[in-house]
């Protein structure tokens, strides 16, 4: 029940949503790291993890749409392969430290890639083929570590030029959404369902209110640019916490 959920736990996955929602995440990595520590067995935290995934960008995707953000024919190639890709990964066992180290060491690249000012990426061109690699290649990795995928697919765009900010993180959002559900889909094909799932109804409309207030405050409040770097800062954090956890 609610009242029994530490107030603590739900302040934090609000603020999370709030932050990463801005941004078109739904907050995955930090709603790992946070459940991580609690008493929650590993395969419980990974499936609440994605189910707030899914909570917060649903309402992000269609506060996106209406704002004509979301732009879905030229989205719709990151996410076709990606999805059965995403069940793939989510499918596959791995180890909590493994998980967590693997989870760290790409975030902490890409939040350095993004910072950095060098031009290294070409411009990613919205040839279908191309789309088809990237969003196929993101979703097997975030199904394997148990995330949506935003969060490593956004450097990609901002660096290779692929949109605005805010189309950008229009299109995480929707990302997130298809693949935390395929992510879902292949946990339960591959482990069962997890023992306990009594935090998801109250860590989900925390998460609910968090995500539409972010996204509002994203497309109301902040331009492309700063939307970037609070990106770039949200994934070191994520990135630096767990290493350092976990190494």
């Amino acid at each position: 029940m609610l009242f029994e959920i530490p107030i603590i736990l739900l302040v934090s996955f609000f603020i999370v949503a709030v932050i990463y929602s801005s941004s078109g995440f739904g907050g995955g990595s930090s709603y790992l790291a946070i459940l991580a520590l609690f008493s929650i067995a590993f395969l419980d935290i990974r499936m609440i993890a994605l189910i707030c995934n899914v909570v917060v960008v649903s309402g992000s995707s269609i506060v996106f749409y209406k704002s004509g953000q979301l732009k879905l024919n030229k989205s719709i190639g990151l996410i076709i392969l990606s999805i059965p890709m995403a069940f793939l990964g989510a499918s596959l066992g791995i180890s909590e430290s493994i998980f967590f180290i693997l989870l760290g060491c790409t975030l902490l690249f890409t939040a350095i890639l993004m910072f950095s000012s060098i031009d290294i990426f070409p411009q990613i061109k919205t040839g279908f083929v191309s789309h088809l690699f990237i969003g196929g290649a993101i979703g097997f990795l975030s199904g394997l570590v148990g995330i949506g995928g935003g969060i490593f697919l956004a450097p990609i765009l901002y660096l290779g030029k692929w949109d605005n900010g805010k189309v950008i993180a229009a299109t995480c959002a929707l990302f997130i959404l298809v693949n935390s559900i395929a992510g879902i889909s292949g946990q339960i094909y591959g482990n069962g369902l997890p023992e306990n799932l009594t935090l998801i109804f109250p860590l989900g409309i925390t998460v609910l209110l968090g995500g539409i207030i972010g996204s509002k405050i994203s497309i109301k409040f902040l331009s492309a640019e700063k939307i970037k770097y609070i990106t770039a800062l949200l994934i070191m954090i994520v990135a630096i916490r767990l290493l350092i956890k976990y190494l």
